[in-house]
């Protein structure tokens, strides 16, 4: 009778403590996520905080947190998953903080919307499931490279520096004379200096102190904007290439600003909208800009919004004059070259920097 008695009791424990925190097992939980570092090179680490508080005198045996997150934030061991989880038991009134090292593996941002909850009895008779809302984001940059490491033309005009201005020379700048170079134009021999050195001598150009630098990426890979880009590997190698230029020529003083025939990912972009709009950020040289640019790179979508060559059309259309352009680029058409001539012709200078297939892999 007695061993009758003490398992009816025991059930009767049983049910009344998996009603109890079916009932308020959740009530008096508060619930927060945060990133310490909302912002992150490629492959730096990512401090993702949870905080976790039992505001009520019944303790909490466990609790159970699950998120989905993008496999391109690693764990600290190196592993990427679609669901982050977290266990955690909460006596009354405790509030329990606990941190987790990340690593942001790729450009990109990375939003966390809400946080599945779960939690029961303590021998498990029973579960409740509810969400919180845990609205934070951390945006990964893309990787900064030295300048040495841009494929960059022997011939470009990133070189000197005269008064903080890194542009293309202007023809109409004399800054006096110097040795003749293999693959200098033979118009700009200065023959009175090479008659009285006996050496050939070039004239050296000043650089114009009005010129913007302009630095597009272009992300066809086929002309069907419709096709997935084949060649994203290299793409992401071209906007690490974008970014770290941008970085350089605005610490030098040079007014930069950077575009691509991509889009921003959402919420920062309307997904109903039939032709979204193209990544323009204009020229600047102030102190927010490069900020500006690494936000932007790090939130363009790999998909395009159009053509490139319509990307460059809206440049000859408003007129676009003394600029300095750079396009990265897998591939150049016939179309771009006709554009290009005509950007030239409006008074910019342009260089294509080819970005071979597969460069990132």
């Amino acid at each position: 009778m007695n061993i009758a008695w003490m398992i009816i009791v025991l059930v009767l424990f049983v049910l009344l403590q998996a009603a109890l925190f079916s009932k308020i097992g959740l009530k008096g939980i508060s619930y927060k996520r945060d990133f310490k570092e909302k912002a992150v090179f490629e492959g730096e680490s990512i401090e993702m905080v949870d905080q976790i508080a039992n505001k009520k005198m019944l303790p909490i045996p466990w609790i159970r947190l699950e998120s989905k997150m993008s496999p391109h934030l690693l764990t600290s061991a190196g592993e990427g998953d679609m669901f982050h989880r977290t266990l955690f038991s909460l006596l009354p009134y405790q509030k329990v903080t606990r941190r987790h090292q990340l690593i942001g593996a790729k450009r990109g941002y990375y939003p966390l919307h809400t946080v599945s909850v779960t939690t029961g009895d303590v021998v498990g008779f029973g579960e409740v499931f509810d969400s919180f809302e845990a609205h934070t984001a951390v945006t990964v940059y893309p990787q900064l490279l030295q300048l040495d490491d841009i494929p960059l033309p022997s011939h470009s005009w990133l070189g000197d520096i005269t008064v903080k201005r890194w542009i293309v020379e202007d023809p109409f700048l004399q800054a006096g004379v110097r040795e003749y170079q293999q693959g200098d134009p033979l118009n700009s021999i200065n023959w009175k200096a090479t008659a009285r050195t006996q050496d050939l001598q070039i004239n050296k150009k000043d650089f114009t102190a009005d010129h913007h630098l302009l630095i597009y990426v272009n992300f066809d890979t086929n002309e069907d904007i419709r096709m997935p880009i084949e060649e994203a590997d290299s793409i992401e190698k071209a906007l690490s290439y974008a970014a770290s230029l941008a970085n350089y020529a605005i610490k030098q003083g040079v007014s930069t600003g950077f575009g691509c025939n991509g889009y921003f990912v959402e919420p920062f972009t309307n997904s109903l909208e039939k032709i979204k709009d193209s990544v323009r950020i204009q020229p600047s040289n102030s102190s927010q800009q490069i900020s500006f640019i690494f936000d932007a790179i790090a939130k363009i979508k790999m998909d395009r919004s159009r053509n490139f060559r319509a990307f460059l059309q809206e440049d000859i259309d408003q007129g676009l004059t003394k600029t300095d352009v750079i396009i990265f680029t897998i591939r150049v058409t016939e179309k771009m070259e006709r554009q290009i001539a005509q950007l030239e012709s409006l008074g910019n200078a342009v260089e294509v920097v080819i970005i071979q297939e597969g460069v990132g892999e």
